[in-house]
């Protein structure tokens, strides 16, 4: 288990929690009431929340796949990354891809998903050929889907 501390700004605001148990995600909520405009609108909305992701850890910020799905609701910057180091409050930017429609977000509706990945150190070390394999160099579109 895996403990995070969190500092709620905003007493009424949930903590992040999990929508069923094994999720791999935990909702984050609105603190305060805002509109997205329709047509590429963006907001940052704030949670009223500040997490101290423990390190070796990072926090990846995503879409709810509900409001994206009915309202053309997303999250601009996805994954949007909380580093372990990161003390301010978490806040998310919504984008509204709905052609004509706003969309309200109210206090304390869910607004995206929280996942905690452990990300390991790195050391990169510099050769003159990389290994084979079966993909090689194929990118975009290689698979043929």
């Amino acid at each position: 288990m895996l403990n995070i501390p969190v500092s709620r700004q905003v007493a009424d605001i949930p903590l992040p929690e999990r929508a069923r148990r094994g999720d791999a995600g935990v909702d984050l909520r609105s603190s305060v009431d805002v509109v997205i405009p329709p047509a590429g609108g963006r907001e940052m909305v704030p949670t009223g929340l500040h997490m101290a992701i423990p390190e070796g850890y990072g926090g990846f910020v995503l879409p709810r796949s509900g409001l994206a799905a009915r309202h053309g609701i997303t999250c601009l910057n996805s994954p949007g990354l909380i580093d372990s180091g990161y003390r301010g409050e978490i806040r998310i930017v919504l984008l509204n891809t709905d052609p004509s429609e706003a969309f309200s977000v109210r206090r304390g509706d869910r607004i995206a998903q929280l996942v905690i990945l452990a990300v390991p150190e790195l050391d990169w070390t510099e050769v003159a050929e990389l290994d084979e394999t079966e993909r090689g160099h194929g990118g975009f579109g290689h698979s043929g889907v």
